[in-house]
């Protein structure tokens, strides 16, 4: 008979994240179940009841609760377990092996974020096995879907499943607490908010007719016009609430002249001249700054030799947090000028500015486990379940923490090829998840 690990799972966090690795969860399709069952399997041997709930049966989200004093509010923790496609991608080792090597565990989601529901299973088993005093009830909620918009996930828990979350105020969740080099610093974004969804369709209208006669000024070139304008015009600059945060947070910590000059970011007159000197830190700050629309769809004749009388191109539209749809409509149409049809396709709208009342805590915690690190609030440029939450009044900060080699780039490797975790990332992960299931209020 082989000999079984005797050590608790929640002790040995890379052991679990590497079992979840093990269960394809490819969005699409998803595929969540059996990663979600195994879950429930280790929550049931530890005296801790969960229930699935979805809409469809190969689709489930697990909710599970650990009884607090009641003396704060339930504090929510929720991770996804879909991951985003391998697929055309050259990888060293199989990604959903959950390989071993090289002192990296290597696999799809072990960053986004099958790392981060992990930690959060661990601190919940941990304190359910030392009978830990929580402040108030700790919800835990693994779930589907994240990776293509929410709907059969967090979206879909809102909408239908509102109690779930009844009482909540805050909740961790993507993306956050893990260290980044900026300007020789190390700091630690915590998400306090995010840009939100606007995408948008232009519709192109023209005379139409037989390929070999052609036209000119119709609607397909009334789309390269189009397109050269929104390659080569930015909308304009908004500073947010939430973004003025960041930024003062981040000029604090930066030494001397470095934190005077990113300060300068939040001035709308020398925001772009700024940008401009920041290189590669300057383009991740650029979508920030300001509403952006990327062109990403095109639809046009269905047939080779046929000249098309109307042309519609998709657009990947993100607003920044508290502002309308109407105001990129807007912006848009000036860009494009009236000669053309432009409307809203989807849009999530999230609250304008955020609540700060638990980033003390999560910062101080991430102090005690590097003292010379610097806790920062962050804004995500895409989006995350978080918007969901939004709708209930619930405040999601992105707290998954990881303290990673400072030449290690996270936000390539998320989606990237050869994804891969530190086998000692996730006993600091743990820790911090743990702090945080005692501290909250």
């Amino acid at each position: 008979m082989p000999k079984t690990d005797p050590t608790p799972i929640y002790e040995n966090p890379i052991a679990l994240l590497q079992q979840l690795i093990r269960f394809d969860t490819t969005n699409p399709p998803g595929n969540e179940r059996e990663c979600i069952l195994y879950i429930e399997k280790l929550l049931k041997q530890a005296g801790i009841h969960s229930k699935l709930v979805g809409r469809t049966r190969e689709r489930p989200n697990l909710i599970a609760r650990l009884k607090g004093q009641g003396s704060a509010p339930p504090l929510l923790l929720y991770g996804h377990v879909d991951v985003v496609t391998t697929e055309n991608q050259q990888w060293t080792y199989p990604p959903f092996e959950g390989r071993i090597a090289d002192g990296y565990l290597w696999g799809r989601g072990t960053l986004d974020m099958k790392s981060g529901v992990s930690m959060m299973l661990a601190a919940v088993l941990k304190a359910k096995a030392e009978k830990t005093s929580l402040p108030g009830d700790v919800i835990f909620a693994a779930v589907a879907d994240e990776e293509a918009g929410g709907d059969q996930g967090v979206g879909y828990l809102v909408k239908e499943h509102p109690e779930l979350f009844e009482g909540v105020r805050y909740a961790l969740g993507e993306f956050g607490g893990v260290n980044l080099n900026m300007a020789g610093k190390r700091v630690y974004p915590i998400m306090i908010g995010e840009k939100q969804i606007c995408w948008m369709k232009a519709t192109f209208r023209g005379v139409g007719g037989h390929g070999s006669m052609p036209v000119r000024g119709q609607a397909m070139a009334k789309l390269a016009r189009a397109l050269d304008l929104l390659d080569k015009r930015n909308l304009p600059i908004h500073i947010t609430p939430a973004v003025r945060e960041m930024f003062e947070a981040l000029a604090k910590v930066l030494p001397g002249i470095k934190g005077v000059f990113i300060r300068q970011l939040l001035n709308p007159a020398l925001t772009d001249t700024v940008l401009k000197a920041l290189g590669k830190n300057g383009a991740l700050f650029a979508p920030l700054m300001r509403n952006t629309v990327s062109p990403t769809m095109l639809s046009a004749s269905s047939k080779i030799n046929v000249i098309p009388a109307a042309v519609e191109l998709q657009m990947d539209g993100r607003l920044l947090p508290g502002l309308k749809p109407d105001l990129m409509l807007a912006e848009v149409q000036a860009i494009l000028g009236p000669d053309v049809e432009l409307e809203i396709v989807r849009t999530d709208e999230g609250p304008a500015a955020p609540d700060m009342g638990l980033f003390d805590t999560l910062g101080d915690i991430l102090r005690e486990f590097d003292p010379e690190g610097a806790p920062i609030p962050f804004v995500m440029m895409g989006v995350t379940d978080a918007r969901w939450l939004s709708k209930l009044g619930i405040q999601t900060y992105g707290f998954t923490p990881l303290k990673l080699p400072d030449d290690y780039n996270f936000l390539r490797a998320a989606h990237g090829v050869d994804e891969r975790i530190p086998l000692d990332a996730m006993d600091f992960s743990v820790q911090a998840m743990f702090r945080a299931i005692q501290r909250f209020h």
